[in-house]
């Protein structure tokens, strides 16, 4: 765990301001995802598995989907090079919607008393593929609840490159030093920061509920 003070970045600051608008990422922020919610329904080994996961369908590998290459070109080129693999290569791209286990139920009711409240817009910002943010949309209300999304696969940038953040900012008319990032990968935390937003590195609903209330963003429970 990583101590508060280095969870919590630019918002002690901010107190003294004010924070307009919170963006969120949505993958283990608001969603629990992970491949391997689908990949140990087809491998009886762990250890195989993890092997796939570091080996052959890599994260690095997954940013091209991430940046809008369609899984039909990303998933045959891989498989063409791991023949032995296809069937588990291409169950990423047509069987994705069983990666995500469901959503991350304390930072959704933050995300609702926020959009009760209505003192911070509110937006998310997420590396996500073309074809699945659609269906998690219509599948979970809550990623209905934003003012905007910038997903990455429509912007052909994902994060941490800054560029992702200037088109969020920009689009919707925000001020980086009084917009709140939250994400839970410390290179996106990062970037943001590099930009002068405050962020939080997200560590779990209960953490950044403390967090959010010390910045003044978020009103305590009575």
């Amino acid at each position: 765990m990583c101590p508060r003070s280095a969870t919590l970045n630019g918002v002690a600051a901010a107190r003294n301001g004010s924070i307009d608008a919170v963006i969120f990422d949505l993958g283990g922020v608001l969603l629990d995802w992970d491949p391997r919610y689908l990949y140990r329904k087809l491998f009886d080994d762990e250890q195989a598995m993890e092997r796939f996961l570091a080996e052959v369908c890599t994260m690095d590998w997954h940013e091209a989907n991430d940046r809008g290459v369609p899984f039909e070109v990303t998933c045959a080129e891989l498989a063409a090079e791991h023949p032995e693999h296809a069937e588990h290569i291409w169950a990423w791209g047509t069987r994705t919607e069983e990666m995500v286990g469901g959503p991350i139920d304390g930072t959704v009711e933050i995300l609702r008393e926020l959009t009760r409240e209505g003192s911070v817009r509110l937006f998310a910002l997420t590396n996500m593929e073309a074809h699945t943010y659609p269906l998690r949309r219509e599948r979970y209300e809550f990623l209905r609840w934003f003012e905007g999304t910038v997903v990455s696969s429509d912007e052909g940038v994902i994060k941490p490159d800054p560029r992702i953040y200037r088109v969020l900012l920009e689009r919707y008319g925000l001020e980086p030093a009084s917009t709140l990032m939250i994400d839970d990968n410390p290179r996106n935390i990062d970037a943001a920061r590099s930009l002068g937003m405050p962020t939080v590195l997200f560590q779990s609903p209960e953490a950044l509920r403390v967090e959010l209330q010390d910045a003044g963003v978020l009103r305590p429970r009575a």
